[in-house]
């Protein structure tokens, strides 16, 4: 007989969770089962990240760091302007693989104004 820590009754083993190490979770599976839990658990989907999508947002992370840090380096013999080119080019695969079509957009048309700028 175990406790609840939720509710306080005691009740037999095999009414509380076994966890990974095999110990028996402290609240009863009534007590975790309330409709805010239900709600929760329908609204969230658990699923794990393809290795594409990890390493497209780790790029996409990067090319975010680089178009933060450019307008603070445009005045320095256009370094802004390559560090721009080069989060643009970052931040693509993350958002094409979301499926962020506007943001794919905005960054085209970085690459595309920038690459003039610099080319001319």
């Amino acid at each position: 007989m175990k406790k609840c820590n939720v509710c306080g009754y005691k009740k037999p083993d095999f009414r509380f969770k076994v966890k990974g190490d095999g110990s028996r979770k402290k609240t009863c599976k009534s007590c975790e089962r309330t409709w805010a839990n239900a709600l929760l658990r329908l609204l969230v989907k658990e699923r794990k990240l393809t290795p594409a999508e990890r390493i497209g947002n780790r790029l996409g992370y990067m090319g975010t760091a680089f178009i933060m840090m450019s307008p603070y380096l445009l005045k320095y013999d256009d370094l802004g302007a390559y560090t721009y080119l080069v989060g643009a080019i970052l931040s693509v695969p993350q958002v094409w693989l979301a499926k962020q079509w506007n943001l794919v957009i905005v960054n085209l048309n970085l690459l595309i104004g920038y690459g003039l700028y610099l080319f001319n």
